[in-house]
């Protein structure tokens, strides 16, 4: 359904997926830690096939990290062979270090500000652009609405709130989606509604009871639970529809 394209500013590659006809507005996809591997850009196309303008960034790519490498990654470490886990996970981290440092984060979010400016640029948009962001992409998803005003509406699926981040930076309201058994992401979320809360943010956290990590992502079998996805899915369309005002 959709296509590569580039945002010059930044050298920065993306998939993006069109609608058919005049589009509801746009939806930036941020990857896992995987890369723009084929679960993402299948989610792009969803959202393309819901009637809005998808864009995925490939902020991996800048790290030299191919969707090729980036799928084969995530097959090791979803194989239910604890073995095959435990020794990709040097290469891993090997292969996904350069996303860890303070510059990366400095590009990325610069990038995704570039991306917001040009899907805002398209015909039909009139300001509506929302942010889907899965575990690392969530964090950025959340880093996105720290620093984008224009946004509006931020769905990070497991992610992390940035460390000393100031809530009341946030413009737009968030739904943020948990696994109950994704502990050390989802006991911090009381203490996260809080701080929201006394930011004036409007936030909504929806938590799956008995399920983990990464539940939405189907190419993930040991991880994927088809009806927290389900869920997620139908309340993330309700969410950026109402955000919108469509």
């Amino acid at each position: 359904m959709g296509e590569m394209v580039q945002f010059v500013q930044r050298d920065l590659n993306a998939y993006q997926a069109e609608p058919i006809g005049e589009p509801l507005g746009a939806v930036i996809v941020i990857q896992e830690i995987w890369g723009l591997v084929e679960h993402i850009v299948d989610v792009t196309d969803r959202f393309a096939a819901e009637g809005y303008l998808a864009v995925a960034p490939d902020l991996l790519g800048h790290i030299d990290l191919t969707p090729y490498d980036g799928q084969e990654l995530q097959n090791l470490m979803a194989s239910p062979d604890e073995k095959t886990r435990l020794d990709a996970q040097p290469r891993l981290r090997r292969m996904t270090e350069p996303a860890r440092t303070p510059e990366f984060a400095q590009w990325a979010v610069q990038a995704l500000r570039d991306v917001v400016d040009g899907v805002l640029d398209r015909p039909g948009i009139m300001g509506r652009v929302a942010v889907v962001g899965f575990c690392f992409g969530g964090t950025y998803a959340w880093s996105l609405a720290l620093n984008e005003p224009r946004l509006r509406a931020a769905v990070p699926f497991y992610g992390r709130f940035p460390e000393g981040a100031d809530p009341s930076a946030i413009r737009c309201p968030v739904l943020a989606f948990y696994g109950e058994q994704d502990h050390d992401i989802t006991d911090g979320v009381p203490q996260l509604t809080d701080r929201m809360a006394a930011a004036g943010v409007d936030f909504t956290a929806q938590v799956y009871d008995g399920v983990g990590h990464a539940f939405f992502n189907d190419t993930a079998a040991t991880r994927y639970s088809e009806t927290a996805a389900t869920d997620a899915w139908k309340r993330t369309l309700e969410f950026i529809r109402a955000s919108f005002g469509r």
